[in-house]
């Protein structure tokens, strides 16, 4: 399916891929204003999400990934910079590998690279954290408004323990456009990743940001761009 995407600035294009339960227009607003000025902005809604209304959410990483080729295909775009956070990371990695040749860059946040020990106790946390969503009527309606399919399957998804695709974020090597991989200090399954990728391969760059944890790109906005911008700098 194509995604909904709004474009902004000319330019080279860049690509940045939401969190979970937040659109292109509510997320990476910071970058979006930072980089439109240089780039071609494009910020799409992945799959179940704003306008990309789809019911089809049995492989969302997979699903995702083919849409983005889709998307730019149709808006005449070969390659791009792809930059994802959280779920938008996720689906980030999938379409490098599955795409290679339309991929310039890569940069993730918000990304474990390998399953940590207390797995089970993250994942349960996370979902009664979801499921408190349900009890605040001010929070369904923002999503009710937000959302034009049914995010609550979005939630559903999360709730099986197997839905992190930990096979796709332990093995970067099949990508060999640059990696950018950004963690927040604050979250010790993500910060992992800063030691592991580079001792795996010589095409990732890593980036520790203070004051940050799970969604460094919203938390530390500016650090997070002005960081994305050296490394797109040393970009061939």
């Amino acid at each position: 399916m194509i995604l909904h995407s709004e474009s902004f600035g000319k330019g080279e294009p860049i690509v940045f891929l939401h969190s979970g339960l937040q659109t292109g227009l509510t997320d990476f607003e910071y970058q979006r204003d930072y980089f439109k000025e240089q780039f071609q902005v494009i910020v799409p809604d992945l799959r179940g999400h704003g306008n990309s209304v789809s019911t089809d959410l049995s492989d969302i990483f997979e699903g995702n990934a083919k849409d983005l080729a889709e998307t730019l295909e149709r808006m005449g775009i070969g390659s791009a910079h792809i930059v994802g956070a959280s779920l938008g990371a996720l689906v980030a990695i999938v379409f490098a590998k599955r795409f290679p040749d339309k991929v310039r860059s890569l940069t993730i946040s918000g990304v474990m690279a390998e399953q940590p020990d207390n797995w089970a106790q993250l994942r349960e946390q996370e979902a009664r954290n979801q499921q408190q969503i349900f009890q605040y009527e001010e929070t369904n309606a923002y999503f009710d408004q937000l959302h034009k399919g049914d995010w609550r399957k979005l939630i559903e998804m999360g709730q099986n323990e197997d839905w992190y695709p930990f096979e796709e974020t332990k093995d970067l090597s099949a990508i060999a456009a640059p990696i950018l991989y950004i963690a927040g200090e604050g979250n010790p399954s993500e910060t992992k990743g800063v030691l592991y990728y580079p001792a795996k391969q010589d095409n990732v760059h890593v980036s520790a940001i203070p004051f940050a944890s799970h969604l460094v790109h919203a938390e530390q906005a500016e650090l997070h761009a002005k960081t994305l911008e050296l490394f797109l700098s040393h970009v061939d």
